[in-house]
């Protein structure tokens, strides 16, 4: 599974501007909806649930919100990188600046866990990262996502 099969060019924001984990959520939610045709305050309340059940921060200023919704038809991505570093309340205690929205239908359930543990390894490498930190607008962000994944020797 690429990444690229998650997430679309348009499913991309650069420099997403809030200031808390709850507008982050919003703002993320509203624009899933914009691409999903999906309700925005269903896939908020998605975001929340989850994240009463623990932070989907994984350290290193990334954090994973992800939920599943009955009307979806396929698994969606939606990565922003944002203007500013929020508390996500991350277990490393570090700031959370990029963030990779993941929903996948009600019955995805084995490739919904494989796309969370790809899009964890990928933002997990601190090269990715720091290409992903500093480029500056959607496309350059898009081909970021889609080079392919280190090969282990």
């Amino acid at each position: 599974m690429m990444i690229t099969d998650l997430v679309a060019p348009e499913a991309i924001l650069p420099a997403l501007k809030v200031n808390s984990k709850k507008q982050a959520l919003q703002e993320l939610a509203a624009r899933a909806a914009e691409l999903t045709g999906q309700n925005d305050r269903a896939i908020f309340e998605v975001l929340l649930r989850r994240e009463k059940l623990g932070t989907t921060a994984v350290g290193y200023g990334v954090a994973i919100p992800h939920g599943k919704l009955q009307k979806l038809d396929k698994i969606f991505g939606l990565f922003a990188r944002l203007d500013r570093p929020i508390d996500f309340e991350a277990m490393d205690g570090q700031p959370v600046d990029l963030i990779f929205l993941l929903l996948a239908p009600e019955g995805a359930g084995a490739d919904h866990l494989k796309a969370l543990a790809r899009i964890a390894r990928l933002l997990r490498d601190q090269d990715i990262a720091n290409k992903l930190r500093a480029s500056r607008d959607a496309q350059a962000i898009y081909s970021v996502l889609a080079l392919p994944p280190a090969t282990v020797p």
